[in-house]
């Protein structure tokens, strides 16, 4: 059995002492078989609690079954020719590279 990680120690705790204090005020137990009773049904809810945290999930495969490399395509740009224009103001307006917006 693997060993707890911190999120399920912290869980668990927290879960531990905040039941104990809000079934303690509840129930206003005063007796010492009323107090262990809570304590124990305390305990047994951190415990639920620990182990339904979600564990990390482990690499899957190890380095044998690495998953492929993914080709990124690079962006394409396009290249508008000029166009002859009459009025010579306008020629340098008529040459221009548009790039597709990426990511």
């Amino acid at each position: 059995m693997p060993r707890p990680t911190v999120a399920q120690l912290s869980y668990g705790s927290a879960t531990v002492i905040c039941s104990t204090l809000a079934m303690l005020l509840l129930s206003q137990a005063t007796s010492p078989p009323g107090i262990a009773v809570i304590a124990l049904a305390a305990l047994g809810l951190g415990l639920l609690v620990a182990l339904t945290v979600p564990l990390p999930k482990p690499a899957r495969g190890g380095a044998t079954a690495a998953a492929p490399a993914t080709h990124q395509v690079p962006a394409q740009r396009t290249v508008i020719a000029p166009v002859p224009a009459r009025d010579p103001s306008r020629a340098a307006a008529s040459a221009s590279v548009r790039e597709p917006a990426g990511p």
